[in-house]
């Protein structure tokens, strides 16, 4: 095999590749991309046996022909060369080396057979659809926050994306919780999509995914079946394993009779929470909330280190109320709104909390509150 790519287009690749491997793995050749050129351009692939990434980049090809090589090592490598280069790969059966040459720079490296590399089987797909990446985005990025990272309860490890039947017909929704904090995103439901089975896609998958949805036009092509996912783009193709479980009834935890409205400017309340909660202990991180006609005072009380308090201007008008929460959570909900106003739904204190963005019901949060 022989090519020459040029270092943007190279780096772009072998990036995507080597995030997708295991820095620890007891299986040397999972820690290697594979490199196949032929025609008029090259494709990487790299694996974990749970995700698998294929980048496909225009190369010119002198020798067709496939090899395999440490990620990690080739990403560091190319990251290194000058900005323009031109990059030559040539991999060597007789000596199991690969070359790569960029003006004076040489390197050889060691190779591991093609034959070895475990390439991810693939299945039947129950459900193909095209989505926006802009609307995936959303979906993932509002969600990702309240994966659970508890070993035990494995089935909240990932976002639960599945098809619902929301107020205004059916919507495809993502969904995640780790039992403290919930959130739930609805976008239309695309064309193909009906009758998609509910599967929760990993938190690894979804870091990954981000990677691909950055051109907000751009159609990313889906595929689900019961156990696995896809995600394509015209260049990248990431498929990954679901979790095997089921997810909770979630429609239990989200309050649906909170009548007390607090509406307030979600940066300015982000700001606020995140100033006060600089003298809370570490290990409770908790902030009170005292809620008065159309005012907010925020405040922490932490015996060994001090003791903060803040008021802000609010729209609330019912009775009296004093809440806690981690500011932690309190702050990665309120830094999910992209509106001007924040709209928090109360009923007592002991009670879950409700969160949305002004009037839109497609993003809604609700979150635990803690004793203070």
């Amino acid at each position: 095999m022989k090519i020459s790519i040029e270092r943007g287009t190279l780096l772009k690749a072998v990036a995507q590749a080597q995030s997708v491997v295991e820095r620890r793995n007891t299986i040397p050749i999972l820690a290697n991309v594979l490199i196949e050129a032929e025609g008029d351009s090259v494709q990487f692939r790299a694996t974990d046996l749970d995700i698998e990434v294929v980048d496909k980049a225009p190369a010119q090809v002198e020798r067709a022909g496939a090899t395999t090589v440490a990620a990690t090592t080739l990403h560091e490598i190319v990251r290194k060369l000058p900005d323009g280069a031109l990059v030559t790969l040539t991999a060597d059966a007789a000596t199991g080396r690969l070359a790569v040459e960029a003006g004076r720079s040489n390197f050889s490296l060691a190779t591991l057979p093609r034959e070895d590399f475990p390439v991810m089987a693939s299945s039947e797909y129950h459900s193909n659809f095209a989505a926006k990446a802009a609307v995936l985005r959303r979906l993932f990025d509002k969600s990702k926050f309240a994966i659970s990272t508890e070993e035990t309860r494995y089935y909240l490890n990932g976002v639960y994306l599945h098809v619902s039947s929301a107020d205004g017909g059916k919507a495809l929704r993502a969904v995640a919780t780790d039992g403290h904090r919930l959130a739930r995103i609805d976008a239309e439901l695309p064309l193909g999509a009906e009758d998609m089975p509910g599967v929760i896609v990993p938190r690894k998958t979804v870091g990954e995914l981000r990677k691909l949805l950055d051109e907000d036009d751009m159609d990313i092509a889906v595929s689900v079946s019961e156990t696995k996912v896809r995600f394509a783009t015209p260049n990248i193709t990431l498929t990954s394993k679901v979790i095997d479980g089921t997810f909770p009834d979630y429609t239990r935890v989200i309050p649906a009779g909170n009548t007390r409205r607090l509406e307030v400017d979600a940066s300015e309340f982000a700001q606020a929470v995140d100033r006060v909660a600089t003298v809370s202990s570490e290990r409770s991180r908790a902030v009170k909330l005292q809620l008065e006609e159309d005012r907010l005072i925020l405040s922490v009380n932490a015996p060994d280190s001090g003791a903060a308090e803040e008021e802000l201007g609010v729209a609330y008008n019912d009775e009296r109320l004093e809440i806690g929460f981690n500011a932690k959570y309190l702050l990665e909900i309120a830094n999910q709104v992209d509106r001007e106003n924040a709209v928090f739904m109360f009923n007592s204190s002991g009670d879950p909390t409700l969160m949305r963005e002004g009037n839109d019901e497609s993003a809604v949060y609700v979150v635990m509150p803690m004793r203070v």
